[in-house]
């Protein structure tokens, strides 16, 4: 699992259409706004374990990609909150999952450059 920089998230973006982006925070918060095509799977939901919670319902719903070498950039509020969904990811063996350590106001800011 790696951090995504700023300066390539644009590059992601424009670049890689098959990109999943990940939205960490609450239903509510991610219903409110978010990145567009971005799906969200909630830290609140990951549970201990593999293939349970959220993680398994995001498999089970087409949230997550079948392929599990997609690359999966999760994103939240806080860096912490993106990097427990992507560490969650990771061990459910998704292959090239990173995760954005800033707010998602910096990578909305980031995207539009």
């Amino acid at each position: 699992m790696t951090e995504i920089e700023a300066e390539g998230v644009p590059y992601v973006l424009e670049k890689d259409q098959t990109a999943v982006w990940i939205d960490a925070r609450e239903p509510e918060e991610f219903q409110a706004s978010s990145l567009p095509n971005a799906r969200n799977v909630p830290l609140s939901g990951i549970r201990p374990g593999k293939n349970v919670g959220e993680v398994k319902q995001a498999k089970d719903d087409g949230r997550l990609p079948v392929d599990h070498n997609t690359r999966i950039i999760v994103f939240g509020r806080a860096g912490a909150q993106a990097q427990a969904v992507a560490d969650a990811l990771a061990r459910e063996a998704f292959h090239n999952v990173s995760y954005f350590a800033g707010p998602l106001e910096r990578l909305r800011t980031a995207a539009v450059r």
